[in-house]
């Protein structure tokens, strides 16, 4: 028997135009996208007139929306905690209207000075916070590691995870960015989440300089990871982001050309292994 994951990837890394997003990923095999911008506008800050205009595209090529990837909690854990809030209930809006059952987000930075274990009390609340609002909505949160917030490595992701013990709270993985902290993806990381591993974000990294590169030609153990998920029944979305021509505090840019050599990177890996994606 086949194993199926579903292809998607980060529209905006290909270009600012959805036209363009789409029909790159189209080009590549993918029916959905995963939304973070479009026409140079973060998904929370979309108009309605915005929002329905993205819908008759994506309905008028059949593409679906895999994940709404906001930029929520990648602010200071101290900042305001209902302007947080608000940015959740637009991405709540934006999941409604465009289909999707997924909201990506983030576990906070803190200041230069301040210990991680200061903030732990203080992000546990205000995931918390959002997971009840994820819960009414009957949408899940994913939650991606990403350098330098609460939720960085192996151990904070699970205490993240078990502590806030919500059903609409799983794991976005993303090997690069445990390269980034130093960390071995699946040797130090993947037996204790995979119970909560809802959600897979595709790219690599090099460990001596932290540069993203595709998908198997870094030291983010794709390979282990992608066999193990294969075993383990993984069925779900799989998600291109590959950050190979910019990277900044709020996502990354590749370029169609660069795009596509990341997504034929990944292609390669999961064929190796059995694994078709649609």
């Amino acid at each position: 028997m086949t194993t199926t994951w579903t292809l998607s990837g980060f529209g905006d890394e290909i270009d600012a135009d959805p036209v363009v997003q789409l029909s790159v990923l189209q080009a590549l095999g993918a029916n959905h996208i995963e939304v973070r911008s479009a026409w140079g506008t973060n998904i929370v800050d979309l108009t309605t007139d915005q929002l329905d205009t993205l819908k008759t595209l994506l309905d008028q090529r059949e593409m679906g929306v895999s994940a709404i990837a906001s930029p929520i909690g990648k602010v200071d854990v101290f900042g305001d905690a209902d302007a947080e809030l608000a940015r959740l209930d637009r991405a709540v809006a934006a999941a409604h209207h465009l289909g999707s059952r997924y909201i990506r987000l983030f576990s906070f930075y803190r200041g230069e000075d301040v210990p991680v274990e200061a903030i732990r009390d203080t992000v546990l609340a205000r995931m918390r916070a959002f997971a009840d609002v994820a819960e009414r909505e009957g949408l899940i949160l994913v939650h991606e590691n990403e350098k330098d917030i609460y939720g960085d490595i192996p151990a904070r992701v699970l205490d993240l995870i078990e502590s806030v013990g919500s059903p609409a709270l799983r794991v976005a993985w993303d090997n690069a960015n445990f390269v980034q902290c130093g960390v071995r993806p699946f040797t130090d990381g993947y037996a204790q989440l995979r119970p909560y591993l809802e959600y897979l974000q595709v790219k690599d990294a090099l460990a001596d300089t932290g540069v993203v590169v595709p998908a198997g030609e870094g030291d983010g153990e794709l390979l282990e990871t992608v066999t193990a998920l294969r075993d383990d029944g993984f069925a779900g979305f799989a998600s291109l982001e590959p950050h190979l021509a910019d990277q900044h505090s709020l996502g990354g840019f590749s370029g169609p050309a660069a795009f596509g050599r990341a997504a034929r990177a990944f292609a390669a890996l999961t064929q190796s292994i059995g694994v078709q994606t649609v």
